[in-house]
């Protein structure tokens, strides 16, 4: 009971302190993954601080499901299309070759290390994590194709590096290794992930099209990637993949069988979902580092460092040598980058993380003849030293390196958004005039929403062609504080209401919602 009540205080001060630094991040301006890892390990080293016990299985099956399903199920499809041989050459070329070029490296330098061990230690840092540098990019500025090629690299690598993962570790377990046999798991793996992703997605699709009701359809979203993620691992192919395919087609088909209410739910809770899993990992990260350094007490501190060096080192150089191969390779390979800044951009981002812990948590303790798995403190202990490296010293100097590379903003996103806001504002003025030939609406009604869908258009025409006319965006400023100073208005009359009793709590939060609604859209 006792240990019941400590493990409840630690994690509820876990937690309380995850909460204290995301509040901090903004302030201190940094990513919060890299703020999360240097406090998780500071918490760490607190002297009597009882040590964090992880479950791996409780990371793998109850942790990445979601996030990993999350992740693409946000993913752009047109983005992934757009670039699809790049990110191809970058998700399955760039993984194989880390995973190689560790191996080697760890297998000939770092003691200990069996070729199979080796290779396990190079499929577990090949994935790379995308949190920190999309963070860092979209702050800064840096031209959306950059952003769309580090999100979907690391959405696809996760499935690939997790495969290598999955044929290495039973290569390992079972004490043996044939290349066809290995080439020929890999493929099925890999294929049979997305098969099982893609036939889940079309199920939870039937399910939800005929579904009218925002808790449940919300609910079956949070579960969709154990829907898929759990089949496939029973069957022995990639869940990674499997959890990926059934977000990217749900992520495409969705908004098509969804209302409303269902979007704002779904994107709010999702939000919320995916910053408190990614935080907790985070801190974990960090966390877990002195109990991992503390089980190779046998081993001098410094030629750890020595192995930490060499093989974060050769994690970042193998990445620089592929990234600048692709970009100058002939254009039926990949499309070139339009500059070599967007390579070096490239290559710096390749940060390490969650999937990376997991993966190292999860490996088993002893092999099927009964013995130890061979070197597994090890690759524990490396693949913490390639996150802190590639995480907090690629992800705090990448901000600089974005500044004297001179990356800005292309301004394709804003582009974009004023286009199709125009669109849906001119189908919309269309639609009133059909709706007043068929005398369906007043004319006074109908000349009012004539004058807003025109400001409107005339807002988003002004921000399309660069800014030009900047009477209409003063116009549109005033109106937003105006109509801000009006809400506030109405928000402290019914708020006054609700003080006095002279309405319920739930009319008061139903009023509340719509005017923080409208709130909401004056950002736009």
């Amino acid at each position: 009971m006792h240990l019941d009540v400590q493990q409840s205080i630690v994690a509820l001060s876990l937690l309380a302190a995850v909460a204290a630094m995301l509040a901090l991040a903004p302030t201190l301006r940094i990513p919060f993954p890299i703020l999360l890892v240097l406090g998780g390990l500071a918490i760490g080293l607190v002297p009597g601080m009882p040590n964090v016990e992880l479950n791996p299985k409780l990371i793998f099956f109850g942790v990445l499901p979601p996030l990993l399903y999350g992740a693409a199920f946000f993913t752009s499809l047109r983005d992934l299309r757009a670039n699809k041989r790049t990110i191809g050459l970058l998700a399955f070329g760039l993984v194989i070759a880390t995973t190689l070029g560790v191996a080697v490296i760890a297998h000939t330098f770092v003691d200990g290390l069996t070729w199979q061990s080796a290779f396990v230690l190079g499929a577990i840092v090949s994935p790379t994590d995308p949190i920190a540098a999309t963070a860092i990019a979209e702050r800064l500025g840096v031209p959306r194709k950059l952003v769309a090629i580090v999100e979907g690299e690391s959405l696809v690598n996760d499935g690939t590096g997790l495969v290598l993962y999955r044929v290495a570790v039973l290569a390992v377990v079972a004490g043996s290794f044939s290349f066809v046999h290995t080439s020929g798991l890999f493929v099925v793996t890999a294929a049979g992930g997305v098969a099982v992703g893609l036939a889940v997605g079309w199920v939870v699709r039937q399910v939800r099209r005929r579904l009218d009701n925002p808790p449940a359809e919300v609910t079956i979203s949070l579960l969709t990637g154990y829907f898929a993620f759990f089949p496939a691992e029973m069957i022995g192919v990639s869940a990674v993949l499997a959890a990926v395919s059934a977000g990217i087609y749900l992520g495409w088909y969705t908004p098509e069988l969804t209302n409303a209410q269902v979007r704002l739910q779904g994107v709010a809770v999702w939000e919320i979902v995916q910053y408190l899993l990614n935080a907790l990992l985070f801190v974990l990260v960090g966390l877990q580092l002195p109990v991992v350094v503390d089980a190779l007490g046998q081993i001098p501190n410094a030629r750890l460092l020595s192995y930490a060096a060499l093989v974060s080192g050769t994690v970042i150089v193998v990445r620089f040598g592929w990234v600048f191969a692709v970009i100058n390779a002939p254009k039926w390979i990949a499309r070139r980058m339009s500059s070599w800044r967007g390579a070096v951009f490239l290559s710096w981002a390749g940060m390490r993380g969650a999937l990376s812990l997991a993966a190292a948590l999860a490996l088993p303790l002893e092999t099927d003849s009964g013995g130890p798995f061979p070197g597994r403190d090890l690759i524990l202990f490396l693949t913490f030293a390639v996150i802190l490296v590639t995480l907090v010293g690629q992800g705090l100097t990448l901000p600089f390196v974005i500044r004297v590379l001179g990356l800005e903003d292309d301004g394709m996103d804003a582009r974009e958004e004023a286009k199709a806001r125009i669109r849906a504002a001119e189908a919309a003025l269309a639609r009133l005039e059909e709706l007043v030939e068929e005398d369906w609406v007043r004319d006074d009604t109908a000349e009012r929403m004539r004058g807003m869908y025109r400001f409107r258009t005339d807002r988003f025409h002004a921000r399309f062609d660069d800014g030009d006319d900047g009477a209409i965006e003063a116009r549109s400023q005033d109106y937003q504080r105006l109509r801000r100073e009006l809400l506030d208005a109405e928000r402290d009359a019914v708020l006054g209401l609700r003080r006095a009793g002279t309405i319920s709590d739930d009319v008061w939060y139903r009023v509340a919602r719509d005017l923080d609604l409208e709130d909401q859209r004056l950002d736009i």
